[in-house]
């Protein structure tokens, strides 16, 4: 009766089920994943942003298959691209969709990171096609695994995906990997959600493409912390044909849908402009707490890897536990919520993922739970 593409199993996995029975316990858990923006004192004043939308938006139903031209004069601003070549989609994960469907059909390949963000996996699997994995691994900084890219552009694949930063390692695409990604000429996405967040970088520095065809995709989650408004971004680039025929095939999808909100398409250009300060203040938490996680790991046997840039800080763990039963103990021997490092597909020695989104005193209380856990395993 349903399709196989949206089956799925309903059941916590063991991580959650630890987590939810210590909170039935009665007994306090931090949750040293969260990420949400809305719920730190970083994002813009609301109030202050609403001010600024005419008192009948809620009234009002313009849609736009592109987006607003204004909101998209303000993306295309942030994003350095053409107006022509910018439209809005309602997230992020939308824009990933809609990019799927415009390059490959039902059963197609699609190349994507590993480690990186599990949501690929399952927008993938309801778009209806198949992700095969290129490697990145670390040796004192993260770095493209060209023989695995080798191997999975030769099964035929019709886009490459990368993201720079790269979610949970931290890892900028470089000017030499997109090449080495687009090689055999296929589309090249990047995801671009968490760029401005520079901590240990530089921030590589790309040229526009002018040949192949390029999809670059943010929104106004990352860039201001404002997911409930609900608004991605999509600039293209590339041989003017390929840029051409990929903006029709965009606007045919976005015409069905219609899915962004014309309130939230008439803050978008008010809210960008609050992503300067937006971005130095959450620049400022991640860089603090990283050094709280340095401090907290020194006499450990732990250690944490370089983070270029984003949110998340990855912590490699003793080998005598698998990463999961490292995120158990740490859940159920000292209250602290953590990601192991295969939920995002990050094979090889044991290591967990923390958000440095978190409140410095919370963060602090974090990273020393996860250098008391890896000290009482010496």
């Amino acid at each position: 009766m349903f399709s196989a593409r949206t089956a799925h199993d309903p059941r916590p996995n063991r991580l959650t089920s630890a987590a939810r029975a210590r909170l039935a316990a009665g007994l306090p858990l931090l949750d040293a994943t969260a990420s949400n923006p809305t719920e730190t004192d970083l994002p813009p004043d609301v109030a202050a942003l609403l001010r600024d939308v005419p008192a009948d938006a809620l009234r009002r139903y313009e849609p736009e298959a592109l987006g607003s031209l204004d909101a998209r004069l303000a993306a295309a601003a942030l994003l350095g691209s053409r107006v022509e070549h910018t439209l809005l989609t309602a997230s992020t994960s939308e824009a990933y969709a809609y990019t799927f469907a415009a390059l490959a059909d039902p059963g197609d390949r699609v190349a994507v990171p590993r480690p990186s963000y599990p949501l690929l996996e399952w927008i993938a699997r309801f778009s209806g096609v198949e992700l095969v994995p290129y490697d990145l691994h670390y040796d004192g900084r993260w770095e493209l695994d060209e023989e695995s890219v080798r191997r999975a552009l030769a099964r035929g694949v019709r886009a490459v995906v990368a993201v720079s930063p790269n979610n949970p390692t931290g890892s900028y695409l470089r000017p030499h990997e997109a090449r080495c990604l687009t090689q055999t000429g296929a589309p090249l996405v990047v995801d671009e959600v968490f760029a401005p967040f520079v901590l240990e970088g530089p921030r590589p520095v790309a040229e526009p493409a002018s040949q192949g065809l390029v999809v670059r995709l943010s929104g106004l989650s990352k860039r201001v912390g404002m997911p409930q408004l609900k608004v991605g971004f999509v600039a293209l680039e590339g041989d003017p044909h390929a840029v051409e025929t990929m903006r029709e095939r965009l606007t045919a999808l976005a015409d069905t849908f219609l899915s962004v909100a014309t309130p939230s398409m008439q803050v978008t250009a008010a809210a960008l402009a609050h992503a300067p300060a937006y971005e130095a203040r959450v620049c400022a938490r991640a860089a603090a707490n990283l050094a709280r996680l340095d401090v907290a790991l020194a006499a450990s046997p732990a250690s944490r890897l370089r983070v270029e840039g984003g949110l998340s800080a990855m912590v490699r763990l003793p080998a005598v536990l698998d990463d999961e039963a490292h995120a158990l103990a740490l859940v159920e021997r000292h209250g602290v919520l953590v990601h192991p490092g295969h939920f995002y597909d990050q094979h090889g020695p044991p290591h967990v993922v923390l958000s440095l989104l978190l409140e410095p005193t919370a963060f602090a209380e974090a990273a020393e739970a996860v250098a008391r856990h890896a000290r009482s395993l010496a």
